[in-house]
């Protein structure tokens, strides 16, 4: 019992990790989006959206293939390149729907709603299994949705179920989608590096296609890559945010289950929040763009604070984890 308790552990840390690294992404790529906005004026929404998707993810699909290159030349097997198709298509367009949710909503409900798998993984795991799952899971999925609530500073009464908020709730089925294939256990003893590079080559794909269709001109997709400082953006978003974040997830994730997995994920916004105080004003000297630090405030505390418990609490008694078949 020793040794699954220990890796347990591992994968808890492995995957707060990961979650950091996505909480950095958030200033990276608002400071990266005010860099290309400078760099081409004439960007759009959807082209800057692509630009700080398709470069991180065809720079990792290629570091990754030359590390993986051995398991690569030695053969791809069926089951991982239907698990990296699947992971890729999931996070794609859930991406998508985020981030044109995201245009049609506030960021505080867009932050609150695509939270919502927390909430939907247990009721769907209720409704497979035709067992109602452990109080305390019910007790820490709304902790963390009124933790997110708090820290985004959701107001219910401005809300209503228009495209945006419509958007961002589907983001948040296929993020779920994503968080249950790295569980399933059909694809068990799959090998991390070939399904993470089929999953991030399927990402590159569809997103610098993305970036080519909504280009003012052709020529604008290669115009920032002359800029010192969104190409300093980008590297560091694939070395943490993709490469680094998306391993820790495709390896870790599947030892613990998928109702730990979300509310694990859920303390992205804090680690967001907590980057945000200082990391802005490092990225504008370094730009040159005007992007103030955030400052300390009872909803980072109070928020945060009901997160952390969650977590905390789901890890006094786990949910058993299935053996695979």
């Amino acid at each position: 019992m020793t040794a699954p308790r220990h890796e347990h552990s591992r994968a808890l840390l492995g995957l707060l990790l990961a979650t950091l690294f996505w909480g950095v992404s958030f200033p990276l790529i608002k400071a990266m989006a005010l860099t290309q906005q400078a760099v081409v004026p004439a960007s759009g929404n959807w082209f800057i959206t692509a630009m700080t998707v398709a470069p991180r993810f065809l720079i990792a699909t290629v570091v990754l293939a030359v590390l993986a290159r051995k398991q690569l030349l030695g053969g791809v097997t069926a089951s991982e390149r239907r698990q990296g198709l699947v992971l890729g298509v999931s996070a794609s367009v859930g991406m998508l729907f985020q981030n044109d949710g995201l245009q049609f909503t506030s960021a505080s409900t867009s932050a609150f709603l695509t939270q919502f798998y927390a909430l939907m993984i247990p009721v769907w795991l209720a409704v497979r299994s035709r067992r109602l799952p452990a109080p305390v899971v019910w007790l820490c999925s709304v902790l963390v949705l009124a933790g997110d609530g708090i820290l985004g500073r959701f107001d219910l009464r401005t809300m209503h179920l228009g495209r945006g908020e419509l958007e961002t709730l589907l983001s948040s089925v296929f993020f779920m989608w994503q968080i249950f294939t790295l569980e399933d256990r059909r694809y068990h003893g799959n090998r991390v590096l070939p399904v993470t590079v089929t999953m991030f080559a399927i990402q590159a794909v569809l997103f610098t296609v993305m970036a080519f269709g909504t280009a003012p001109r052709a020529a604008d997709f290669l115009t920032p890559w002359s800029s010192a400082p969104w190409l300093g953006f980008t590297l560091l978003l694939t070395l943490f945010c993709t490469l680094g974040s998306y391993t820790l997830m495709n390896k870790w994730q599947p030892k613990i289950t998928a109702t730990e997995a979300g509310l694990i994920y859920c303390a992205e916004p804090v680690f967001t929040a907590v980057m945000a105080l200082f990391l802005p004003a490092v990225f504008s000297r370094w730009a040159g763009v005007d992007y103030p630090n955030e400052r300390v405030t009872w909803h980072l505390l109070v928020g945060g604070g009901l997160i952390t418990l969650a977590n905390i609490l789901i890890q006094l008694k786990p949910p058993t984890k299935p053996q695979p078949a």
